[in-house]
C-alpha cells in the first residue's frame, strides 16, 4: 500500500503517501467542548474525534485552511510538535509563530511551498477560497484551499489531492480546474454552516455538488458536515445533489476513524 486517507472528524484528515504524512485542519476537541469562532461566538462539538492528538504519527506538515476554532483548536495548539511546519494563510502565520510554531509558512493564492523527503517532494499550492459573502466576509478569517502534489525524486507528480478549505462556490474557483485539470482526490468541506442565522459560510449540499462538477476530481470525500450545530446541510443533501448531477459514483463517504487505501485516481473501495 503506497498511501492512505483517514477521516478523523470535522475537517481533520490524515494523508499518507510516498513516505509523507500530512494532517489537515486539526480539530481535537471532544464532545461538548466549545470551539471559539470569534466575536463571542462559539459552537459545542457534537462528536469526539476518532484519534487523540497524542496518538498521531510523526507529521511532515500540517495543512491549515484558516485559523478558526473548529480547524485549529487549543488541543492542537498545545499538543502538536512546535517544530512541525504549518502551511496556512499569511494572516494566520504571525499568530502561529507567536505561539511557538516558528516553521509556519503563509501562502497567498497560487503561491507554493515544498516539503522534501527521501522519496520525493510534496508541492503545496494555495488556492482561492471565499468563506462568506458581503460584510460577513470581513468578519471571518481569510481561507485558502490547497493542492497537494506528491512527486517522485524526479519531481513527476504521482498523486494530486485537493483540499477545498471552507469556501462557498465562487467565480474565483473557476481557475482551479484550468490549472489542475487532473485531480485524483478532492476533500470537500461542506455542512452549509451558518453563524447566528447569517447566510451560508460553507457550501451546502447543492453548492457542493456544483463544486464537484466544476473541480472534476476522480474521487471526492466529503468532510466538515455534522460535528457542530452550526451545520445546516446534512451529508445526505450532498449525496442527493451529486446523484441528481450524475456524479454519485465519484463520492466516497468515510466514517470517523475509517481509513482507505490511497492510489492515483481513486480510494480503494472495500
Amino acid at each position: 500500500m503506497r498511501g492512505s486517507l483517514q477521516f478523523i472528524g470535522n475537517a481533520t484528515t490524515l494523508i499518507r503517501y510516498n513516505g509523507f504524512t500530512l494532517l489537515t485542519d486539526p480539530n481535537f476537541l471532544h464532545r461538548g467542548e466549545r470551539a471559539y469562532l470569534g466575536y463571542g461566538l462559539f459552537s459545542r462539538r457534537l462528536a469526539d474525534p476518532a484519534v487523540e492528538i497524542d496518538d498521531l504519527p510523526p507529521l511532515d506538515a500540517v495543512v491549515l485552511s484558516h485559523l478558526h476554532g473548529d480547524h485549529w483548536d487549543r488541543v492542537a495548539r498545545r499538543g502538536l510538535d512546535k517544530d512541525t511546519p504549518i502551511v496556512t494563510t499569511t494572516s494566520a502565520t504571525g499568530r502561529l509563530r507567536r505561539r511557538g510554531f516558528r516553521r509556519s509558512v503563509g501562502l497567498r493564492s497560487w503561491q507554493q511551498h515544498e516539503v522534501r523527503g527521501p522519496g520525493g517532494i510534496v508541492r503545496i499550492t494555495a488556492l482561492p477560497a471565499k468563506h462568506a459573502s458581503g460584510p460577513a466576509e470581513a468578519l471571518l478569517p481569510p481561507v485558502i484551499g490547497t493542492m497537494l502534489e506528491f512527486c517522485d525524486q524526479d519531481e513527476r507528480v504521482q498523486l494530486r489531492v485537493h483540499v477545498s478549505g471552507d469556501t462557498l462556490l465562487d467565480r474565483r474557483l473557476d481557475a482551479i480546474p484550468r490549472r489542475f485539470p487532473d485531480i485524483d482526490l478532492a476533500i470537500v468541506h461542506l455542512g452549509g454552516a451558518r453563524l447566528r442565522g447569517a447566510p451560508l459560510v460553507t457550501m451546502d449540499g447543492e453548492q457542493g455538488a456544483a463544486w464537484l462538477g466544476l473541480i472534476n476530481p476522480h474521487t471526492v470525500v466529503p468532510v466538515h458536515f455534522d460535528d457542530y450545530p452550526v451545520f445546516s446541510s446534512p451529508l445526505d443533501d450532498f449525496r442527493h445533489h451529486a446523484e441528481q448531477a450524475g456524479l454519485a459514483d465519484r463520492v466516497v463517504c468515510l466514517e470517523r476513524g475509517e481509513t482507505r487505501e490511497l492510489a492515483p485516481h481513486h480510494l480503494v473501495r472495500h
